[in-house]
């Protein structure tokens, strides 16, 4: 191999992980202001399937970037107000002990649009392996 095409290779893999990590960066500086706590992850009994459960808590003000996820979700309020802001849907918003589904693979994000912290119970029934949060084009 030539040193040319070695070092356009060497450049090539450079670009790759620097982009990879700029990503990351940007996902998490979204992500400000929630904080996850992953509870359960269980395999059902239908095969290639999951339910993953976690607790998203929301700092004031803060707000999830828009995604979706490669099954269902159903979100439940533990505390305070939360915004859900569904692809092709209006608004709504869900105070402490109200519940929301979401189908798989419909484009949401969710806010806190009350004057202190807000949490939920996101509970998913998705596809094994498959990342769970895919960020929305």
């Amino acid at each position: 191999m030539t040193s040319m095409k070695k070092t356009s290779r060497i450049l090539a893999a450079a670009l790759l992980v620097v982009g990879s990590g700029l990503a990351l960066q940007a996902a998490k500086a979204q992500q400000a202001g929630l904080h996850r706590t992953d509870l359960l992850q269980h395999d059902l009994g239908q095969p290639g399937r999951e339910t993953i459960q976690v607790r998203v808590d929301f700092d004031p003000g803060a707000v999830s970037i828009k995604h979706s996820h490669p099954g269902e979700e159903v979100a439940y309020v533990l505390e305070g107000s939360l915004e859900y802001q569904l692809e092709g849907r209006a608004p709504v918003t869900l105070h402490a002990g109200d519940a929301l589904f979401i189908p798989a693979g419909v484009a949401h994000l969710a806010k806190n649009v009350g004057s202190g912290k807000a949490s939920e119970l996101a509970t998913y029934i998705v596809e094994k392996g498959s990342p769970l949060v895919v960020p929305a084009k």
